[in-house]
C-alpha cells in the first residue's frame, strides 16, 4: 500500500524540512494541510523531491455549515484555493471537513445541514471542474461537529457525487470496529492515528487499542488501493507508526 504522512506533526517547521525528512524516511506521499505556513510553495520546490503530495483543506477558521454567509462563503472560496493548488501541485486529491454546529444553530439545526449540503455539492461541482477527487472526512466525536457517523456521511456522499477519507481514529471513537469501517465503497483516502476510544489523541499507530490487524485485512479484502497517511501529533509518533505499519502492511 501507499503510505504518506501529515505534515500536522511537523507544524511549524518549513516545508523543504519535511519533505527532506519523509523522502530519508522513503515515505511516498506528503499531506499538506493547506493553511499558514504552507499555503503557498514554491513548485521548484516539489520538483526537488520524490514525494508526491495528497492536499487537506484548512482545519483553521473554516466552517461550511454556518448561517453567517459572509463566513460560509469565505470557506467555501478557501477550499476552493486548495483544490486549484492541488491542480497545480499535481496532487488529485483534497481532503475537507465537513462544517460544524454554530453556538446559535441547534435552534435551526435543518437549515445548518442545509447550508452543510449546499456548500459540499458546490465544492464537488467545482472538485469535478478541476478533475480533482474530493474526500469529506469523518468527524470525532466533539459535541459540535458534524458527520461523526460513518453512514451518514456515506449518505451525503452519494448525494453530492463526492468521496470519503475514512478516518480511522475518529471511527474508532465513533464506536465502529474495524469491519465496520471499511464497509462504504466511496472510501478513497485513509487517516491512520490510534487511541484509546475515549478521545480522538492522534497517537501513534499500536499504542492504543484499535485493531488495526483487522483493520488492514478488511482493507486487503476490499481492494483498498488509495493512501494511508499516518496523521499523529509530532515526529517521534511519526517513527513509531511508520515502523509500525513496516511490520503490519
Amino acid at each position: 500500500m501507499k503510505i504518506g504522512v501529515s505534515n500536522l506533526a511537523f507544524y511549524p517547521q518549513s516545508f523543504n524540512e519535511i519533505l527532506e525528512y519523509l523522502e530519508a524516511q522513503d515515505v511516498d506521499f506528503c499531506e499538506i494541510i493547506n493553511e499558514y505556513p504552507y499555503n503557498e510553495i514554491d513548485e521548484d520546490l516539489l520538483e526537488s523531491y520524490k514525494v508526491k503530495l495528497t492536499v487537506h483543506a484548512p482545519l483553521s477558521d473554516i466552517n461550511l455549515a454556518s448561517h453567517n454567509q459572509s463566513i460560509r462563503t469565505s470557506s467555501i472560496k478557501e477550499v476552493k484555493k486548495s483544490m486549484d493548488r492541488a491542480v497545480k501541485w499535481d496532487s488529485d486529491l483534497v481532503v475537507v471537513h465537513p462544517g460544524s454546529m454554530p453556538v446559535l444553530g441547534k435552534k435551526i439545526r435543518e437549515k445548518i445541514f442545509q447550508h452543510n449540503l449546499e456548500s459540499l455539492q458546490e465544492l464537488a461541482s467545482y472538485a469535478e471542474d478541476c478533475g480533482v477527487y474530493m474526500c469529506v472526512e469523518n468527524m470525532p466525536v466533539i459535541e459540535s461537529l458534524l458527520f461523526q457517523d460513518l453512514k451518514e456521511l456515506h449518505s451525503l456522499l452519494e448525494k453530492i457525487n463526492a468521496y470519503m477519507t475514512l478516518d480511522v481514529g475518529h471511527a474508532h471513537n465513533s464506536g465502529f470496529s474495524p469491519e465496520e469501517m471499511v464497509q462504504y465503497p466511496l472510501i478513497r483516502h485513509i487517516h491512520l492515528s490510534d487511541n484509546d476510544g475515549a478521545w480522538d489523541h492522534h497517537n501513534a499507530l499500536g499504542t492504543g487499542n484499535i485493531d488495526f490487524s483487522s483493520l488492514f485485512k478488511g482493507l486487503n479484502n476490499v481492494k483498498y488501493d488509495g493512501v494511508l497517511v499516518v496523521e499523529v501529533k509530532n515526529p517521534q509518533d511519526v517513527v513509531k507508526s511508520l515502523n509500525y505499519l513496516e511490520k503490519m502492511v
